[in-house]
């Protein structure tokens, strides 16, 4: 084309308007739809920026071509920019008032035959979108939800430096380090029998900054877990904003990471309600308690109570003899549920039984008392006591969970959801968050009987050496935290035991003797001996933060390239089988399962 225009394109596909009328334009694009109005062939071309529609004349030379040119052919279009008849213009589409009469066409690329369809949102089975996810992300949702993730990291990025952070890289060839899950581990070539890991956290190369005297880092630091897939967790890989600071104390952290929140969840999610900091601040046992999860859903107004006591000594023998053998009472009221019908409270039972509990115990109040399964067994005193310890009334259901504390905890937690949602209770477009505080220490392997740590293994216990030294392990809160968002967990942070001496006992709790700390830890430890400042961090989670500002319940939504469930990448094949020569290389023999 020697016309004195750009090769390719003078426009994007989403920039053109009215004012543009009569000017001449070249797009380029892929075909996101055609239409054949008899006299007139109308084609939208797509890129990155938006659609453009583009009309062929039939006595255009190229009306032939571009009419039998397949959906996702990529084209350039040259024509003059015409003004939609009032009739024909789309309010819908930024483009909407202008199309481009076509005066000539190239094509660049000619697509095959489509396994997905790229204008439409037909749902695809997971593995054939995984599989062509290049046509996948060409979707309208998904190539949102992408640039939206570009557009969130790069705010985030703004404001952590304008918060006095700086960004800093950390290695990815590291060694392995107990954060919980599975290492992805690197055989080394020229270290035979010898293996790098990928880090499932950027934690002591971190610390260590702090301990090089930078105060204040962040990076939007890839994350390595050799774990299971779960709606909110993609295997393999994952990415967060990792930040630390230096001579803070919790509330430090939480002012300087609260506002960078707050500012990212109000500015892409303008029409939605977010918590303004300061976010509430629930102690770990509170939240299990009142919620039955250390990751609440304050969108929900209900919470659970402990009403042991109004069922301890009682004529309900199922809930005394439970009580007496150790277990506990939890009652959650349901505002006004008095008046549902008798299929509702059946199908809450049939729920539970789904859950593996025997059943639910319920009564509903009335201003004669109580009515229900166990009712009869409540007389008026311990009736005014459930009144007392729930805050219900009139009119409200009160429904009961009776079992081992930690079980109770869990069922009582999964019960509020439920009714929460059955009662159109949870409260919509609205972001809530908080900080779930004083998380135990450690906690006991109920398999192997070991004290194991509960969070993270590098944290500050409460009362230092001393509480080490002379409480109960499993009595010993810890400075960790984690930030959660409508029931969704962020991330976990916590203030660092900088101490060597601290260290060395702490990890001798959990089993580890002094010497397997120092092979471990080695880099870490010997830099604390030189000098270490307190400092603690966080690390909230990119894919799960976009992921609630797309609105969307699945992580795959909001990464490019995720695995699938298997852990496998169905579009590269990955992973893959090594050749024998690479396997002798690496000085690796396979000793494979029988299949």
């Amino acid at each position: 084309m020697s016309d004195g225009l750009p090769r390719y394109r003078t426009h994007t596909c989403g920039e053109l308007r009215a004012q543009h009328t009569g000017a001449t334009a070249r797009l380029s694009g892929w075909i996101h739809r055609k239409r054949d109005h008899g006299g007139l062939l109308f084609i939208d071309l797509r890129d990155n920026y938006g659609l453009t529609q583009c009309v062929f004349d039939r006595s255009s030379p190229h009306f032939k071509t571009a009419e039998g040119l397949r959906l996702e052919s990529v084209v350039t279009v040259t024509g003059t920019v015409v003004a939609r008849a009032p009739a024909a213009v789309n309010p819908k589409l930024p483009t909407g008032e202008i199309e481009l009469a076509v005066e000539d066409l190239e094509i660049l690329s000619v697509a095959e035959p489509l396994p997905i369809q790229v204008n439409s949102d037909v749902e695809y089975p997971e593995d054939i979108r995984l599989r062509y996810r290049f046509l996948d992300l060409r979707r309208e949702k998904l190539h949102r939800n992408i640039l939206l993730r570009s557009h969130v990291i790069a705010s985030i990025r703004r404001r952590m430096i304008a918060a006095g952070f700086t960004e800093f890289q950390t290695p990815i060839l590291t060694s392995s380090s107990p954060e919980g899950a599975r290492d992805y581990v690197v055989p080394s070539r020229v270290h035979p029998g010898k293996f790098y890991a990928l880090p499932q956290a950027p934690q002591q190369f971190k610390q260590l900054l702090m301990v090089a005297g930078f105060d204040r880092y962040f990076q939007i630091a890839p994350c390595f877990r050799d774990e299971d897939s779960r709606a909110d967790r993609s295997p393999g890989e994952f990415y967060q904003l990792d930040f630390e600071m230096s001579f803070v104390t919790q509330e430090d952290v939480f002012a300087a990471i609260e506002p960078v929140l707050h500012g990212v969840f109000e500015e892409f999610r303008p029409e939605r309600a977010v918590t303004p900091p300061p976010f509430p601040r629930i102690p770990f046992d509170e939240a299990m308690l009142k919620y039955g999860s250390d990751k609440p859903d304050l969108r929900n107004p209900l919470v659970i109570n402990d009403v042991t006591a109004a069922f301890r000594d009682s004529g309900f023998a199922v809930f005394a003899g439970a009580i007496a053998g150790g277990g506990v009472v939890r009652g959650v009221r349901a505002p006004q549920a008095g008046a549902q019908p008798r299929s509702f409270f059946d199908k809450l039972n049939q729920w539970a039984r789904a859950e593996g509990a025997p059943g639910l115990g319920y009564v509903t109040l009335a201003a004669g008392g109580a009515k229900g399964p166990i009712a009869k067994f409540l007389d008026a005193p311990r009736l005014d006591m459930l009144r007392s310890q729930t805050g219900a009334t009139d009119g409200d259901a009160i429904f009961f969970v009776c079992e081992r504390r930690a079980v109770a905890e869990r069922l009582a937690g999964r019960l509020l959801r439920r009714l929460g949602e059955e009662l159109g209770l949870i409260e919509e477009n609205v972001f809530r968050f908080c900080w779930v505080t004083d998380f135990p220490m450690y906690e006991l392997n109920e398999e192997t009987g070991k004290i194991e740590f509960s969070h993270n293994p590098f944290s500050m216990p409460q009362g230092g050496l001393a509480a080490l030294e002379t409480q109960d392990p499993l009595t010993i809160k810890a400075y960790q935290y984690d930030i959660v968002c409508n029931g969704v967990e962020l991330s976990s942070g916590a203030i660092r035991n900088h101490r060597p001496d601290i260290m060395y006992k702490a990890f001798a709790i959990a089993g580890y003797s002094k010497e397997e700390v120092e092979a471990r830890f080695g880099g870490m430890l010997n830099a604390f001996k030189f000098g270490a400042p307190p400092h603690g961090g966080s690390a909230p989670g990119i894919d799960r933060i976009v992921m609630l500002l797309a609105r969307e319940t699945n992580i795959r939504e909001v990464i490019a390239f995720p695995m699938n469930q298997q852990a496998q990448d169905l579009m590269m094949e990955a992973p893959a089988p090594v050749s024998p020569a690479r396997l002798k290389e690496l000085h690796i023999k396979l000793d494979l399962p029988p299949e």
